[in-house]
């Protein structure tokens, strides 16, 4: 009934984060990679915003994502840039890799998409398994504020093909007990006034307390983890609007 993270959601989300565009996460995390001699996995790497300059500063970056239109868009910002990362489909939950990794990331708060607690724990678990010992695993998470399922929000986008993208959203579901909110999606792609594409969305958020996502990685073998906030390494959170970056090692 509902896609996944499409065509049009991904062409909305080249437009809306291109390449190199950047909340303060593309020098943090340039800088906390910066010892980096191997392999990193960006996970949910979407269309290459982070991946992109990563690699062009040096770095050796693959990428996986479980939306092949996203990995579509990423595979030609790359190629018009001349890089050639090897790209995987595959899911957070469930995934294998041929190659260990020195580090592992997930920007932006992608991870919170696990509605699932337990596929959470199982996502954990094989980022900690697809790691080499010592390599270490970045994760940006942010808290859920908004609860509100009476309204609708709209945004639009103008293509370079002078196509115009509307995008409508509202959250249909929140669940205090279960730590998850759930929000529809309706794509439409307009050209000289008729619609010829649409899509709808449906996307969940399952959000983290502070101390208990530090918790959870410790319970999964993780160790030395830092939590900070606003893209200061060490700079402890002091409110809900934040972004909180976690950074632990595999023992």
């Amino acid at each position: 009934m509902f896609s996944s993270y499409g065509e049009l959601s991904a062409e909305v989300y080249d437009l809306s984060k291109p390449i190199g565009h950047s909340f303060g996460d593309i020098d943090y995390y340039r800088d906390r990679l910066k010892t980096c001699k191997g392999r990193i996995l960006e996970a949910a790497v979407g269309t290459g915003r982070m991946l992109i300059p990563l690699m062009e500063s040096g770095f050796i970056v693959d990428g996986m994502d479980a939306s092949l239109a996203m990995l579509n868009v990423c595979r030609l910002n790359c190629a018009s840039r001349g890089l050639s990362p090897q790209l995987f489909t595959g899911h957070m939950q469930k995934f294998s890799l041929p190659h260990s990794y020195e580090a592992i990331i997930i920007p932006t708060g992608s991870f919170l998409l696990i509605k699932d607690r337990t596929e959470s724990i199982q996502a954990l678990t094989c980022f900690h398994n697809q790691l080499i010992p010592g390599g270490k695993i970045i994760i940006d998470l942010f808290l859920q504020t908004n609860f509100d399922t009476n309204t609708a929000s709209t945004r639009t986008w103008i293509t370079p093909n002078k196509e115009a993208i509307t995008q409508e959203s509202k959250l249909v579901e929140v669940s205090l007990l279960e730590q998850y909110v759930v929000t529809y999606s309706r794509y439409e792609k307009w050209l000289d006034g008729k619609l010829v594409m649409t899509e709808m969305e449906e996307t969940s958020l399952r959000w983290f307390g502070i101390e208990e996502f530090k918790l959870v990685l410790e319970h999964i073998g993780f160790s030395d983890v830092t939590i900070s906030s606003d893209y200061v390494f060490g700079k402890v959170p002091t409110h809900s609007k934040q972004v909180f970056t976690y950074e632990a090692i595999r023992k």
